[in-house]
């Protein structure tokens, strides 16, 4: 049975522990434990235990790896895809794939295939392709107490080592990501290993040092080629069932000094990285960053993820790269990207993203859209001198048709992301939601285990390749049309090639019948059909306008959920500014972010912002507020200006979450632009928050 083996591994290396005694490789000498310590010393101080192991008492005696390699090419190349070159890319950037479900998949009877058609190693059709290193997941222990496999791939150090050979015989690096749980761990869940349950944050550490030097001791005497280790996956709010930022950092601190000890006994250059996400949200990675530093982890890369209908522009992805990299002098991986394909499912599990469209904006739901994510992400990853990009799981393909119950397989060989098995060990997500593959949409393999060409978009990052000129998509142009305002649809679609040098604007002719039908005094949700009108396209080649009409909210990120808040203007007149913009739900009328306010002073201060390019007509403004500790001398205003005429409404704040909604009606404007806001003079020690604001434009 699956349990077995693993007891038996994990049985082996307690043995190692005394008496150096594990297959393969021997690793003499005791654990030991912490030294004494002062009691007042600080968490956040590192320590040193006394007895842990140096590089001689660590015996690393690797298995030989006949390893083949592939070269590259030389030259900008044809092919069934188009690839603009990245201008001054290296040869040593990092073109990784996440592989960890690979041997799940195979165990379940899927296959992988060439170009040619033929079956075989995915590993070396990844090579072949230009994958350069390949990342595998670890997890401690994921299997419940018979023996079945949790799922997501199984991934315990056994299917990292089997995993860790293919790759290395086929010439790529590896980065083993030491999850340090027993099951997925992301922003969301970081759970304890079982082992680990009830231990104190001593006993932890010390149990994270050394299940780090025994796991990757027999990876590399394995002959796996390792070239970076992940201490951690996605540790924003956590890791292995510690929160607060100091027992995190103790934990880094104990799993870089197990990788460095046991790098040095190797003699082999092992990059240390962190890994976080959520970039996209202002100071994130501002504040992790000054934890790791301030902490003194002992590291070298900081991976970030970064999915770009996730996690924001690219320009923002450059801009926290540089920042880490200049602030802090450590390099810099993109540890997860994607993108779809298709926006069919392959296994009839559903999937993580649907790929309708455009699921961002430029790149299609296809093959050669997936290849323009993937070259985009390295290209804004290199100019912002990120050290490269791993793929996630672009081999995760479906072990059965959509059209099939495909739960005996995934159950049997964790090929889907969770067993039933799993319920125990995460029985709020995996519990209730195990099933499939959730990512088949976002392989760089196809249902059947075919290569993508998209795959081969790693090889052609240096010189480019070309392919015959052909319409990639025509996106859906989206139209919003204020109630009682003359609909207006534009004259051309934007049509996308392959080569998107090529894209051009094309003239449309729209239904006009359809047209008639949508009546402007009334909301509603419409579809209007044209035609492209251009030699090109004939006669019959159609695009699809989806309009809405309804009520416009003129203001610009009203409720704050942007990060952007550039717009928004405040004025603060007190000796401090008493307003931030908090992310906290409970305060918020809607999503997660409101505008803030409160100070030990008394307080006067207003926010605002002026709306330009508007129509003349009739408008009304509303605002949501709560609050509370009010005097009765408080002046709390909503108001606008329009024309250089300003009106204002007063309103009291009376309590928490006793949200009230001030309104300015009948709002006459024959320029183009309008100021909004709020004023508040009121005592110290009150407090509140301001939220929706609402300008819409309600008549001629």
């Amino acid at each position: 049975m699956k349990k077995l083996k693993v007891k038996l591994i994990a049985t082996a290396l307690t043995v190692s522990l005394v008496c150096g005694a594990i297959s393969g490789c021997s690793t003499g000498g005791n654990a030991g434990s912490k030294a004494d310590a002062d009691t007042t010393q600080s968490t956040m101080a590192a320590y040193v235990p006394i007895e842990r192991r140096t590089a001689d008492q660590i015996k690393i005696n690797p298995e030989k790896i006949d390893v083949t390699t592939f070269t590259m090419p030389e030259t900008m190349e044809e092919s069934g895809i188009f690839v603009e070159p990245v201008e001054g890319i290296s040869d040593d950037f990092i073109r990784g794939m996440d592989a960890s479900a690979v041997l799940a998949v195979e165990n379940s009877g899927a296959k992988y295939y060439n170009y040619l058609g033929e079956e075989q190693d995915v590993f070396m059709t990844l090579a072949e392709a230009g994958v350069n290193y390949i990342r595998i997941r670890v997890w401690n222990d994921p299997y419940d107490e018979n023996g079945n496999g949790y799922g997501g791939g199984n991934n315990d150090v056994a299917t990292a080592i089997e995993l860790g050979k293919r790759a290395t015989m086929y010439g790529m690096k590896v980065c083993i990501d030491f999850h340090y749980s027993d099951f997925w761990a992301d922003p969301t869940k970081q759970f304890v290993p079982k082992a680990w349950k009830g231990m104190s944050l001593e006993q932890k550490s010390d149990a994270l040092y050394e299940f780090t030097v025994n796991s990757l001791t027999d990876i590399l005497n394995a002959g796996v080629d390792v070239g970076m280790v992940q201490i951690g996956n996605e540790i924003n709010r956590g890791m292995s069932g510690e929160t607060f930022t100091s027992s995190i950092m103790e934990l880094l601190r104990s799993g870089s000094s197990a990788v460095r000890e046991v790098a040095k006994a190797a003699g082999k250059d092992i990059q240390i990285a962190v890994h976080y996400t959520d970039i996209d949200k202002a100071g994130e990675i501002d504040k992790v960053t000054a934890q790791l530093d301030e902490a003194g982890v002992d590291y070298d890369v900081f991976g970030m993820s970064y999915y770009a209908y996730w996690h924001g522009s690219m320009e923002n992805m450059q801009e926290v790269a540089r920042s880490i990299q200049e602030k802090y002098g450590k390099k810099v991986v993109i540890a997860e990207t994607a993108y779809c394909f298709t926006s069919e499912d392959g296994d009839g599990n559903g999937n993580s993203v649907s790929g309708e469209g455009d699921l961002v904006d430029g790149y299609a739901a296809s093959v050669q859209g997936q290849a323009d994510m993937v070259r985009d992400v390295c290209a804004a990853a290199n100019e912002a001198g990120v050290m490269g990009v791993f793929y996630w799981e672009g081999t995760w393909i479906p072990v059965g048709p959509a059209t099939e119950d495909n739960s005996p397989l995934w159950e049997k060989y964790g090929s889907g992301w969770a067993s039933s098995y799993a319920a125990g060990y995460d029985p709020n997500d995996a519990g209730k939601y195990y099933g499939g593959c959730s990512w088949d949409n976002q392989a760089m393999f196809d249902f059947t285990g075919h290569p993508l060409d998209s795959l081969n978009v790693f090889k052609y990052l240096k010189y480019g390749a070309t392919a015959p000129l052909a319409v990639e998509s025509i996106p859906d142009i989206e139209v919003q049309c204020n109630v009682g305002a003359e609909l207006v649809l534009p004259d051309t679609a934007l049509v996308i090639y392959n080569d998107r040098t090529a894209n051009r604007q094309v003239p449309v002719i729209w239904n006009e019948e359809q047209l008639a039908a949508i009546d402007t005094n009334n909301g509603g949700s419409y579809e209007v059909t044209g035609v492209l009108d251009d030699a090109e396209f004939g006669d019959n080649t159609t695009v699809k306008a989806y309009i809405e009409v309804k009520l416009i909210n003129y203001v610009v990120n009203s409720s704050f959920e942007e990060e952007d808040t550039s717009m928004w203007k405040v004025t603060s007149n007190g000796k401090d500014d008493p307003t931030d913009y908090q992310a906290n739900a409970k305060d918020a009328y809607t999503g997660d972010i409101a505008f803030h306010f409160w100070s030990p002073d008394d307080m006067d201060f207003s926010i605002e912002q002026e709306i330009i390019g508007l129509e003349p007509g009739t408008y009304e403004l509303s605002a949501f507020s709560q609050g509370g500790d009010m005097k009765d001398t408080a002046v709390l205003e909503l108001y606008v200006v329009a024309d250089g005429v300003e009106k204002t409404v007063g309103f009291e704040l009376t309590g928490y979450a006793d949200w009230k909604n001030p309104t300015i009606s009948d709002i006459k404007l024959t320029g183009d632009s309008i100021t909004v806001g709020v004023r508040m003079k009121c005592n110290a020690g009150s407090w509140g928050t301001v939220d929706d604001f609402t300008l819409n434009r309600i008549g001629d």
